[in-house]
Protein backbone atom coordinates (compact mmCIF):
# COMPACT_ATOMS: atom_id res chain seq x y z
CA UNK A 1 0.00 0.00 0.00
CA UNK A 2 1.44 3.30 -0.86
CA UNK A 3 2.20 5.77 1.62
CA UNK A 4 -0.19 9.04 1.44
CA UNK A 5 1.14 12.49 1.51
CA UNK A 6 -0.07 15.03 4.70
CA UNK A 7 2.00 17.87 6.09
CA UNK A 8 1.04 18.64 9.59
CA UNK A 9 -2.34 16.28 8.87
CA UNK A 10 -3.27 18.17 5.62
CA UNK A 11 -3.60 16.67 1.76
CA UNK A 12 -1.24 18.20 -1.19
CA UNK A 13 -4.32 19.73 -2.54
CA UNK A 14 -5.22 21.24 0.72
CA UNK A 15 -1.16 22.53 1.68
CA UNK A 16 -1.40 24.14 -2.29
CA UNK A 17 -4.43 26.69 -1.40
CA UNK A 18 -2.18 28.28 1.79
CA UNK A 19 -1.38 31.46 1.91
CA UNK A 20 2.02 32.60 3.08
CA UNK A 21 1.03 33.37 6.34
CA UNK A 22 -0.76 30.00 7.25
CA UNK A 23 2.06 28.26 6.12
CA UNK A 24 4.73 30.04 8.17
CA UNK A 25 2.93 29.03 11.38
CA UNK A 26 3.30 25.42 10.12
CA UNK A 27 7.33 24.98 9.35
CA UNK A 28 9.74 24.89 11.93
CA UNK A 29 11.13 28.45 14.13
CA UNK A 30 14.23 28.35 11.83
CA UNK A 31 12.93 28.10 8.25
CA UNK A 32 10.36 30.88 9.40
CA UNK A 33 12.90 33.14 10.88
CA UNK A 34 14.21 33.14 8.00
CA UNK A 35 11.52 33.90 5.60
CA UNK A 36 10.96 36.80 7.93
CA UNK A 37 14.08 38.16 7.72
CA UNK A 38 14.43 37.83 4.17
CA UNK A 39 11.43 39.58 2.98
CA UNK A 40 12.40 41.62 0.21
CA UNK A 41 13.99 38.51 -1.86
CA UNK A 42 11.65 36.12 -0.80
CA UNK A 43 8.94 38.81 -2.53
CA UNK A 44 11.31 39.51 -5.53
CA UNK A 45 11.80 35.72 -5.82
CA UNK A 46 7.71 34.68 -5.60
CA UNK A 47 7.14 37.85 -8.10
CA UNK A 48 9.72 36.13 -10.86
CA UNK A 49 8.40 32.56 -10.04
CA UNK A 50 4.93 33.50 -10.79
CA UNK A 51 5.41 35.32 -13.90
CA UNK A 52 8.03 32.54 -15.57
CA UNK A 53 5.39 30.21 -14.28
CA UNK A 54 2.67 31.99 -16.07
CA UNK A 55 4.81 32.31 -19.63
CA UNK A 56 5.44 28.77 -19.20
CA UNK A 57 9.47 29.51 -19.25
CA UNK A 58 11.96 27.53 -16.61
CA UNK A 59 12.59 29.35 -13.48
CA UNK A 60 16.20 29.90 -12.82
CA UNK A 61 17.82 31.29 -9.57
CA UNK A 62 20.88 31.21 -7.59
CA UNK A 63 18.75 32.01 -4.37
CA UNK A 64 19.79 28.32 -3.06
CA UNK A 65 18.74 29.53 0.53
CA UNK A 66 15.25 29.89 -0.74
CA UNK A 67 12.24 27.89 1.12
CA UNK A 68 10.44 25.36 -0.53
CA UNK A 69 6.34 27.22 -0.77
CA UNK A 70 3.61 25.45 -1.48
CA UNK A 71 3.06 27.16 -4.81
CA UNK A 72 6.18 25.75 -5.99
CA UNK A 73 4.81 21.91 -5.84
CA UNK A 74 4.80 20.26 -9.33
CA UNK A 75 7.28 22.43 -10.80
CA UNK A 76 10.68 22.54 -12.07
CA UNK A 77 13.29 24.95 -10.50
CA UNK A 78 16.46 25.18 -11.83
CA UNK A 79 19.05 26.02 -8.83
CA UNK A 80 22.69 27.02 -9.17
CA UNK A 81 25.07 24.99 -7.78
CA UNK A 82 28.41 26.92 -8.70
CA UNK A 83 29.07 25.60 -11.38
CA UNK A 84 25.62 24.91 -14.06
CA UNK A 85 21.85 25.02 -13.18
CA UNK A 86 21.00 21.39 -11.53
CA UNK A 87 16.93 20.80 -12.15
CA UNK A 88 14.88 20.37 -9.38
CA UNK A 89 11.21 18.93 -9.60
CA UNK A 90 9.62 20.16 -6.66
CA UNK A 91 7.37 17.38 -4.63
CA UNK A 92 5.12 17.60 -1.24
CA UNK A 93 7.34 16.36 0.54
CA UNK A 94 10.13 19.22 -0.28
CA UNK A 95 8.08 21.29 1.35
CA UNK A 96 9.58 23.50 4.33
CA UNK A 97 13.11 22.80 2.96
CA UNK A 98 15.64 24.70 1.17
CA UNK A 99 16.46 24.70 -2.76
CA UNK A 100 20.21 24.43 -2.73
CA UNK A 101 19.51 20.90 -0.14
CA UNK A 102 18.32 19.38 -3.73
CA UNK A 103 21.97 20.99 -5.96
CA UNK A 104 24.63 19.67 -4.31
CA UNK A 105 27.64 21.96 -5.37
CA UNK A 106 30.80 19.17 -5.16
CA UNK A 107 30.62 15.97 -7.06
CA UNK A 108 31.60 12.41 -5.21
CA UNK A 109 35.75 11.81 -5.42
CA UNK A 110 36.73 8.30 -7.22
CA UNK A 111 40.03 7.92 -7.45
CA UNK A 112 41.89 5.47 -9.72
CA UNK A 113 43.90 2.84 -8.98
CA UNK A 114 48.17 3.66 -8.05
CA UNK A 115 49.90 3.99 -11.86
CA UNK A 116 53.22 5.71 -12.95
CA UNK A 117 53.80 8.91 -10.82
CA UNK A 118 51.02 8.53 -8.57
CA UNK A 119 53.31 8.32 -5.63
CA UNK A 120 56.81 7.25 -4.80
CA UNK A 121 55.77 3.85 -3.50
CA UNK A 122 53.54 3.01 -6.51
CA UNK A 123 55.78 3.52 -9.02
CA UNK A 124 57.20 -0.17 -8.61
CA UNK A 125 53.46 -1.18 -9.76
CA UNK A 126 53.32 -2.64 -13.38
CA UNK A 127 50.64 -1.97 -15.44
CA UNK A 128 49.27 -4.21 -17.72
Amino acid sequence: MARKFSFHGRTAEEVKTLTLDEFLKLIPSKVRRTMRRMPMQVRKFIEKFRDDRKKGKQFKTTIREMVILPEMVDSHVFVYNGNSYVDVFVTPDMLGKRLGEFSHTTKMVRHSGPGIGATRGSKTVELK
